[in-house]
Protein backbone atom coordinates (compact mmCIF):
# COMPACT_ATOMS: atom_id res chain seq x y z
CA UNK A 1 0.00 0.00 0.00
CA UNK A 2 3.05 2.22 -0.03
CA UNK A 3 3.25 2.65 -3.80
CA UNK A 4 2.62 6.04 -5.38
CA UNK A 5 -0.54 4.81 -7.12
CA UNK A 6 -1.92 3.37 -3.87
CA UNK A 7 -1.29 6.59 -2.00
CA UNK A 8 -2.92 8.68 -4.71
CA UNK A 9 -5.96 6.37 -4.76
CA UNK A 10 -6.14 6.47 -0.96
CA UNK A 11 -5.97 10.26 -0.98
CA UNK A 12 -8.84 10.47 -3.46
CA UNK A 13 -10.95 8.09 -1.35
CA UNK A 14 -10.18 10.09 1.79
CA UNK A 15 -11.20 13.24 -0.10
CA UNK A 16 -14.52 11.64 -1.11
CA UNK A 17 -15.16 10.73 2.53
CA UNK A 18 -14.26 14.23 3.74
CA UNK A 19 -16.45 15.92 1.13
CA UNK A 20 -19.35 13.57 1.88
CA UNK A 21 -19.25 14.25 5.61
CA UNK A 22 -18.69 17.98 5.03
CA UNK A 23 -21.66 18.18 2.65
CA UNK A 24 -23.89 16.50 5.20
CA UNK A 25 -22.58 18.76 7.95
CA UNK A 26 -23.32 21.86 5.87
CA UNK A 27 -26.84 20.63 5.18
CA UNK A 28 -27.60 19.95 8.85
CA UNK A 29 -25.97 23.21 9.95
CA UNK A 30 -28.29 25.05 7.57
CA UNK A 31 -31.20 23.75 9.63
CA UNK A 32 -29.75 24.10 13.13
CA UNK A 33 -27.42 27.11 12.89
CA UNK A 34 -25.37 25.53 15.69
CA UNK A 35 -22.02 23.78 15.25
CA UNK A 36 -22.26 21.68 18.48
CA UNK A 37 -25.84 20.60 17.71
CA UNK A 38 -24.90 19.79 14.13
CA UNK A 39 -21.95 17.70 15.29
CA UNK A 40 -24.19 15.91 17.81
CA UNK A 41 -26.69 15.06 15.07
CA UNK A 42 -24.01 13.98 12.60
CA UNK A 43 -22.30 11.50 14.92
CA UNK A 44 -25.59 9.72 15.49
CA UNK A 45 -25.36 8.15 12.04
CA UNK A 46 -23.36 5.05 11.17
CA UNK A 47 -22.89 6.50 7.68
CA UNK A 48 -21.10 9.59 8.97
CA UNK A 49 -18.98 7.65 11.46
CA UNK A 50 -17.97 5.28 8.67
CA UNK A 51 -17.09 8.27 6.50
CA UNK A 52 -14.80 9.49 9.28
CA UNK A 53 -13.30 6.00 9.62
CA UNK A 54 -12.54 5.95 5.90
CA UNK A 55 -11.07 9.45 6.12
CA UNK A 56 -8.71 8.42 8.95
CA UNK A 57 -7.62 5.06 7.51
CA UNK A 58 -7.17 6.18 3.92
CA UNK A 59 -5.67 9.49 4.97
CA UNK A 60 -3.14 7.46 6.95
CA UNK A 61 -2.33 5.38 3.87
CA UNK A 62 -1.88 8.52 1.76
CA UNK A 63 0.33 10.13 4.41
CA UNK A 64 2.27 6.96 5.24
CA UNK A 65 1.15 6.51 8.85
CA UNK A 66 1.87 2.78 9.42
CA UNK A 67 -0.04 2.46 12.69
CA UNK A 68 -3.34 3.17 10.93
CA UNK A 69 -2.53 1.89 7.43
CA UNK A 70 -3.16 -1.73 8.35
CA UNK A 71 -4.84 -4.37 6.13
CA UNK A 72 -7.31 -5.32 8.87
CA UNK A 73 -8.35 -1.68 9.30
CA UNK A 74 -8.84 -1.35 5.55
CA UNK A 75 -10.88 -4.56 5.65
CA UNK A 76 -13.00 -3.10 8.47
CA UNK A 77 -13.61 -0.04 6.30
CA UNK A 78 -14.54 -2.32 3.38
CA UNK A 79 -17.17 -4.12 5.44
CA UNK A 80 -18.50 -0.92 7.00
CA UNK A 81 -18.90 0.86 3.67
CA UNK A 82 -20.57 -2.20 2.16
CA UNK A 83 -22.96 -2.28 5.13
CA UNK A 84 -23.70 1.42 4.66
CA UNK A 85 -24.49 0.91 0.99
CA UNK A 86 -26.61 -2.21 1.46
CA UNK A 87 -28.64 -0.89 4.40
CA UNK A 88 -29.31 2.36 2.58
CA UNK A 89 -30.44 0.51 -0.54
CA UNK A 90 -32.50 -2.17 1.21
CA UNK A 91 -33.99 -0.33 4.21
CA UNK A 92 -33.73 3.43 3.68
CA UNK A 93 -33.89 4.10 -0.05
CA UNK A 94 -36.67 6.49 -1.01
CA UNK A 95 -37.70 7.37 2.54
CA UNK A 96 -36.52 10.96 2.10
CA UNK A 97 -36.22 13.33 -0.83
CA UNK A 98 -32.66 14.61 -0.82
CA UNK A 99 -31.41 17.92 -2.17
CA UNK A 100 -28.28 20.05 -1.99
CA UNK A 101 -25.67 18.95 0.52
CA UNK A 102 -27.76 16.00 1.65
CA UNK A 103 -27.82 14.65 -1.91
CA UNK A 104 -24.07 15.19 -2.37
CA UNK A 105 -23.36 13.42 0.92
CA UNK A 106 -25.68 10.58 -0.03
CA UNK A 107 -23.94 10.02 -3.36
CA UNK A 108 -20.43 10.12 -1.90
CA UNK A 109 -21.04 8.11 1.29
CA UNK A 110 -23.78 5.70 0.21
CA UNK A 111 -22.79 5.09 -3.39
CA UNK A 112 -19.19 6.08 -4.11
CA UNK A 113 -17.39 4.76 -1.01
CA UNK A 114 -19.06 1.30 -1.03
CA UNK A 115 -17.53 0.85 -4.51
CA UNK A 116 -14.19 2.65 -4.16
CA UNK A 117 -13.11 1.18 -0.81
CA UNK A 118 -13.55 -2.51 -1.84
CA UNK A 119 -11.84 -1.80 -5.18
CA UNK A 120 -8.89 -0.29 -3.32
CA UNK A 121 -8.67 -3.40 -1.15
CA UNK A 122 -8.66 -5.63 -4.21
CA UNK A 123 -6.08 -3.59 -6.08
CA UNK A 124 -3.61 -2.42 -3.46
CA UNK A 125 -3.88 -4.18 -0.09
CA UNK A 126 -1.43 -7.08 0.48
CA UNK A 127 -3.32 -10.36 0.65
CA UNK A 128 -2.89 -13.14 3.19
CA UNK A 129 -2.89 -10.75 6.14
CA UNK A 130 -6.43 -11.48 7.43
CA UNK A 131 -7.42 -14.27 9.82
CA UNK A 132 -10.57 -15.64 11.41
CA UNK A 133 -9.78 -13.81 14.63
CA UNK A 134 -10.15 -10.53 12.74
CA UNK A 135 -13.89 -11.15 12.71
CA UNK A 136 -13.88 -9.92 16.32
CA UNK A 137 -12.50 -6.58 15.14
CA UNK A 138 -14.91 -6.47 12.22
CA UNK A 139 -17.92 -7.15 14.45
CA UNK A 140 -16.88 -4.80 17.25
CA UNK A 141 -17.50 -1.66 15.18
CA UNK A 142 -21.22 -2.20 14.40
CA UNK A 143 -21.85 -3.71 17.85
CA UNK A 144 -20.30 -0.71 19.62
CA UNK A 145 -22.36 1.55 17.37
CA UNK A 146 -25.54 -0.35 18.24
CA UNK A 147 -24.88 0.00 21.97
CA UNK A 148 -24.04 3.67 21.55
CA UNK A 149 -27.23 4.28 19.56
CA UNK A 150 -29.49 2.56 22.10
CA UNK A 151 -27.92 4.43 25.02
CA UNK A 152 -28.13 7.69 23.15
CA UNK A 153 -31.76 7.00 22.18
CA UNK A 154 -32.65 6.30 25.80
CA UNK A 155 -31.14 9.70 26.65
CA UNK A 156 -32.81 11.92 24.03
CA UNK A 157 -35.57 9.64 22.65
CA UNK A 158 -34.24 10.05 19.10
CA UNK A 159 -32.97 7.27 16.90
CA UNK A 160 -31.06 7.85 13.64
CA UNK A 161 -32.66 4.98 11.73
CA UNK A 162 -36.29 3.80 11.79
CA UNK A 163 -35.28 0.14 12.19
CA UNK A 164 -33.48 1.05 15.46
CA UNK A 165 -36.29 3.19 16.87
CA UNK A 166 -37.21 1.26 20.02
CA UNK A 167 -39.89 3.81 20.91
CA UNK A 168 -41.82 3.22 17.69
CA UNK A 169 -41.29 -0.42 16.74
CA UNK A 170 -40.29 -2.00 20.09
CA UNK A 171 -37.36 -4.09 21.24
CA UNK A 172 -38.35 -7.24 19.34
CA UNK A 173 -38.15 -5.79 15.81
CA UNK A 174 -35.05 -3.78 16.71
CA UNK A 175 -33.36 -6.96 17.95
CA UNK A 176 -34.40 -8.79 14.77
CA UNK A 177 -33.05 -6.06 12.50
CA UNK A 178 -29.84 -5.77 14.51
CA UNK A 179 -29.37 -9.54 14.50
CA UNK A 180 -29.89 -9.76 10.74
CA UNK A 181 -27.45 -6.93 10.08
CA UNK A 182 -24.86 -8.42 12.45
CA UNK A 183 -25.21 -11.83 10.79
CA UNK A 184 -24.80 -10.29 7.35
CA UNK A 185 -21.79 -8.30 8.52
CA UNK A 186 -20.11 -11.40 9.94
CA UNK A 187 -20.99 -13.45 6.87
CA UNK A 188 -19.47 -10.92 4.51
CA UNK A 189 -16.51 -10.57 6.85
CA UNK A 190 -15.86 -14.31 6.74
CA UNK A 191 -16.18 -14.25 2.95
CA UNK A 192 -13.63 -11.42 2.84
CA UNK A 193 -11.18 -13.45 4.95
CA UNK A 194 -11.64 -16.46 2.66
CA UNK A 195 -11.15 -14.31 -0.44
CA UNK A 196 -8.02 -12.82 1.11
CA UNK A 197 -6.57 -16.29 1.66
CA UNK A 198 -7.52 -17.45 -1.82
CA UNK A 199 -5.94 -14.44 -3.50
CA UNK A 200 -2.80 -14.89 -1.41
CA UNK A 201 -2.51 -18.56 -2.48
CA UNK A 202 -3.05 -17.59 -6.12
CA UNK A 203 -0.29 -15.00 -5.94
CA UNK A 204 2.11 -17.56 -4.45
CA UNK A 205 1.19 -20.09 -7.15
CA UNK A 206 1.69 -17.53 -9.92
CA UNK A 207 4.91 -16.22 -8.40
Amino acid sequence: MDSRNARIAAALIALCAALGVAAGFTNVFGRTGSVPLTAWIMVAYFTNLTGLLVLVVFGAIALRVPALAQPRLVATAVLATLLVGLVQRLLLYGLKTLRGGALVGDILLHQALPVLVPLFWLAFVPKGRLAGRDLVLFASYPLIYLGYTLVRGAYDARYPYPFLDVGKIGWGPVAAYAGAIAAAFLGVGWALVMLDRRLARRKVAEG
